[in-house]
Parts: structure tokens; sequence; C-alpha cells
């Protein structure tokens, strides 16, 4: 899984009631190595035995349960978001953060996260977000902007299947190669594409993704939050599985109360 240099990192000052939940993502980005690494997986997801024992504090629920309310709160869940597939009401919000360079986020595009959608975005019980954390220069970061560009005419899914198809990656992401990957995507709009790749919108929205990415302690990609449960790395499809049950059961149907966004047209699509 890639790691950022340490020469590219840009830790930022958070709150403090943010910074105990973000050095655990920072910890889960650490310590996952290979996604075929069962002990990966294992530091990566699952909680430690946090049973209180006589004399010791209660477990906290954050203990118990890997999952912090300052990270759930990060989910957006706004209707109209182009980077987004799922109601923005669903009970639960994996949030990722992801390199189009990354070799890891491409094997979880292609090999996990359409059996996700089908088996909990297409039932309204899973919102995936997406997040660009452009790591390795400007190749990413031209991929970031054709991301969010294409995003605007509602292809941004249709570019990040074509982004992440085999052998893409190593064609590189050049502007020009940017602008093939939203043809391949059916953006309607050749021109507006190439105009909103570059403009000043297309770069805040990138560094707006990349500074929280950064203020998180994320060192690597692709890294997630589920209901503000850090896992890291293109781990099997059943540690998201599991974290995504996990979420259901806690959440209880409150997804949509917790954040009074109604569902709106488009929701779900992508669009």
């Amino acid at each position: 899984m890639p790691s950022i240099p340490a020469t590219q990192r840009k830790p930022l000052l958070i709150g403090a009631g943010v910074l105990t939940a973000a050095l655990v993502l920072g910890l889960a980005s650490y310590t996952a190595t290979r996604p075929d690494d069962p002990a990966a997986t294992v530091k990566a997801t699952a909680p430690t035995d946090t049973a209180s024992r006589p004399g010791e504090a209660p477990a906290t629920a954050e203990e118990k349960t890997g999952a912090y309310p300052e990270l759930e709160r990060l989910a957006r869940r706004e209707a109209g978001d182009g980077l987004a597939i799922g109601s923005a009401t669903a009970p639960v919000v994996m949030i990722e953060y992801a390199d189009f360079q990354c070799g890891f986020c491409g094997k979880f595009a292609r090999d996990t996260e359409p059996g996700l959608i089908k088996k909990y975005v297409d039932q309204g019980k899973l919102r995936i977000e997406w997040r660009n954390f452009p790591i390795f220069g400007e190749p990413s970061e031209n991929a970031a902007r054709g991301a969010w560009a294409a995003s605007r005419q509602g292809k941004f899914w249709e570019f990040h299947a074509a982004a992440y198809a085999k052998g893409s990656k190593e064609k590189g992401f050049s502007a020009d190669r940017v602008k093939d990957l939203a043809k391949q995507a059916g953006v309607p709009d050749a021109d507006r594409f190439a105009e909103d790749m570059e403009s000043d919108a297309a770069k805040q929205s990138v560094k707006r993704d990349q500074d929280e990415a950064y203020a998180l302690g994320a060192t690597s990609t692709p890294s997630f939050l589920i209901n503000g449960r850090p896992i890291a790395g293109a781990q099997p499809e059943q540690a998201f599985t599991d974290a995504i049950e996990a979420a259901l059961k806690t959440a209880g149907g409150t997804g949509a109360a917790k954040s009074g966004v109604p569902a709106g047209p488009g929701d779900g699509s992508g669009s």
C-alpha cells in the first residue's frame, strides 16, 4: 500500500476533540501492509480486547466498536455531491481517501467496491463518499482534478472505472491522458471538462479533500472511514462487510436523523 513520502506530508493543527480519533486512522494507515496479509487485516480493522478488568475504568464506546464520533461527522451527506454514490440519508457512510496512481486503490475499486455497491448501496444502506487524496505528484493531481471535472457532468464513477481499469495506471496521467479517460467515461462536453479540470474550483476541491486526509494522519492510500471506524488498505471484502454490518447495527436507522439531510433527486446515482 503506497505511503506518502515524509517530505510531502502536511500535518495540520486540528481540534483536541479530533486528535485521538485522528491518531487511530494514522496508526491503522501506518500498520496496514499488504491486502493479502491476514495480520495486517486484524491490525487495521479489529478493535482490541477492551473488556474492563477489576479496578479499570469501563471501556468507552469507541474502544468497544473501533468507531469515533469525531470521524463519523466527517461524512458530508451532500445530496448533490457528484463524488458520492448512495442516498444522503443512508445509515452508513464510507469515506474513501484514494489516489488514482495507487495500485491497491485500483484493486479495491475492481475487486471489492462493486460487491459493496450491489449489496449495500443499491439497498439504501450505504453511501460511499470519495475524497481525492493525490500523494504522488503532478500525475495524481491531474487525475484528481479530472475526477472532479467528470463529476460536474455526472460521470465521476465512469471516470473512476476507466482510471482504475487494469493497465490504466501504467499509461500515466498526463493532462492529455486524463482527457482521453474522460472521453472513455462518456463525459459529454469535452471543452467544459478541460476548462473545469484547470479551474480554481477543481484545485480547491482537491485541496479540501487532501487537507482533510492529512489532518486525520492518513499516511497511505487507500484509507477508509466507515461511520467513523478507520480501515486502511485494500483489505479483503469481509473486512468491509463486517465493518458495515457493525455500523448498521449501531446506527439503528438513525443515519438520516443525524444528518438532517433530506433525500433528494439523484441520491444514489452519484451524479
